[in-house]
């Protein structure tokens, strides 16, 4: 390995390769090269497009966190459908309360959320939640990750690899592949994971889930909506589209079997308790509610970000966002690490703030499951779910939870906006703290023009950004520390602590000053 690497010319030696083209993988690769380091992803799959990512299948959900970080790299504006799409949990007659979202079927309104109890959201904050197609987004990820100089090799699955301290040789087919950071976003059955010696913790199933395509004889029987009943679950979002949970212990989905439309009619019967008839089938696929989660996110000089990391069941379209939220962590504090500039514990802090996030969402998955089981225990805490969702403060916790508003990373510092989202900050003239982050780097935001801050921030040229502005609403606020992924390091409300925004500063950028 080591002389490998050191027979190669630097030219010939990627600064990262990432395993997997998919939202994650192709994320990560723009704040990388956003950050002009070289990057190269093999992904396995020789086409991009699927049918399984195409409407209705690949509608996901786009939660705060998300939404803001593709707002801060400017490229929310390239995702179109999510301005003509309806919400896909939204039934075909609701009256007057909209639904927004739900927990484990248990749907929550727009009407019951009090939105003023989220302290940080002002006025002009992007959307708490959106909706986007798998292809849409993985379309303009690879757009801009090609266009910024990445290398997107298509076809080219990761069949193995070797590390030492120098850097890792990938092997993809009969190429290999030469590289300082090898990054597994390869999925579930991440190779990277498998073969980087990560521990993969977790729970097992409790059903196997059907995403299908079929073509219904009496779709009339089917109740609109998503319905929990008895059995399991049932929904069909358009006709002849069908997603369904049978409470099998995940054996059918272990089994491997196909799909086949007698087997499919079969379990709709029984969960739906009608006598639907299928007459085509078309396309189905198989999930489950496992839920495990990589002990540590780094080997070394391998690490693993989205589904390689953390897999659960895809209820309430939490996966993709958690997914995401690892590439936005990631890829500033790697790149830093990568150009010298990063403090010490900088990498190490990614599995950190990450891990605890990660828990809670599976947390949350494995609550859902375990409140849809046929079972009377489960329907008992189903109707008091029910009771509590139907209630404002109910609405606003779980809508707070789903679409990521009450994330929050525990970070050392007094005031309580650090360690969450900065908020979206407009501007006299208009701009917004978003437009102002597009470049990737740090900012030191001065609602007063304090000349110390500016001096300060000089002493950090290169990677923070410090911007003097009077805000149309500054939340009482006098400065703050941003990092590249939007996260508040530092804040204060008046008085100016110097001694404590050098510490935050020395705790995440390295400063250019000191010898």
């Amino acid at each position: 390995m080591s002389t490998t690497l050191k027979n190669k010319s630097a030219s010939d030696i990627y600064d990262v390769v990432i395993s997997g083209a998919g939202p994650v993988g192709l994320f990560l690769a723009c704040e990388l090269a956003l950050a002009k380091c070289s990057v190269l992803v093999l992904e396995k799959a020789i086409e991009m497009q699927s049918p399984l990512k195409r409407l209705p299948f690949g509608i996901r959900g786009l939660s705060s966190p998300t939404i803001e970080a593709l707002c801060r790299r400017h490229l929310l504006q390239e995702l179109e459908i999510h301005k003509h799409l309806k919400n896909p949990h939204q039934n075909a007659v609701q009256g007057p309360r909209r639904q927004a979202g739900h927990f484990a079927g248990i749907p929550f309104h727009d009407g019951d959320i009090d939105s003023k109890q989220w302290k940080y959201r002002l006025p002009s904050s992007t959307p708490a939640s959106l909706i986007t197609e798998m292809q849409e987004l993985e379309t303009a990820l690879s757009r801009r990750a090609e266009f910024l100089g990445t290398e997107i090799k298509r076809g080219f699955a990761v069949t193995g690899f070797h590390q030492n301290n120098e850097g890792v040789i990938v092997q993809a087919g009969e190429q290999s592949f030469a590289c300082k950071w090898l990054v597994g976003c390869d999925g579930s059955r991440s190779v990277v994971r498998k073969m980087g010696g990560f521990e993969f913790a977790g729970t097992e199933p409790e059903f196997t889930g059907y995403s299908a395509k079929a073509d219904i004889l009496n779709p009339e029987v089917l109740k609109p909506g998503r319905n929990v009943t008895p059995r399991g679950m049932y929904m069909q979002s358009q006709p002849g589209y069908l997603a369904i949970q049978d409470f099998d212990g995940g054996a059918f989905h272990g089994s491997a079997k196909p799909v086949t439309r007698e087997h499919l009619q079969e379990v709709l019967r029984r969960v739906s308790n009608t006598d639907v008839t299928i007459s085509t089938l078309h396309i189905a696929s198989t999930w489950t509610d496992r839920a495990r989660q990589a002990t540590n996110y780094r080997n070394r000089r391998i690490l693993l970000a989205g589904d390689a990391a953390h897999i659960h069941a895809p209820l309430g379209g939490q996966g993709l966002n958690l997914g995401l939220g690892d590439a936005m962590n990631l890829g500033w504090k790697l790149a830093a690490t990568i150009r010298g500039k990063a403090p010490e514990g900088l990498l190490d802090s990614y599995g950190t703030e990450r891990h605890p996030i990660g828990v809670q969402v599976l947390d949350w998955s494995r609550a859902q499951a375990a409140i849809m089981k046929p079972e009377p225990n489960a329907r008992a805490l189903h109707a008091i779910i029910t009771d509590l969702i139907n209630t404002t403060d109910g609405a606003t916790y779980f809508a707070g939870r789903v679409w990521g508003v009450l994330t929050k990373i525990d970070l050392t510092g007094k005031h309580p906006l650090v360690g969450r989202s900065v908020p979206e900050f407009e501007f006299e003239e208009g701009t917004k703290i978003s437009d102002l982050m597009h470049n990737g780097q740090g900012i030191l935001l001065d609602f007063d023009d304090h000349i110390p801050l500016k001096k300060l921030a000089e002493e950090y040229s290169g990677q923070i950004d410090y911007i003097s502005a009077t805000a149309k609403d500054n939340l009482g606020l006098c400065a703050v520390l941003v990092r590249p992924d939007g996260i508040v390091a530092w804040a204060t409300d008046n008085v100016l602590e110097i001694s404590e925004l050098q510490k935050a500063m020395e705790r995440w950028f390295v400063n250019q000053h000191v010898d």
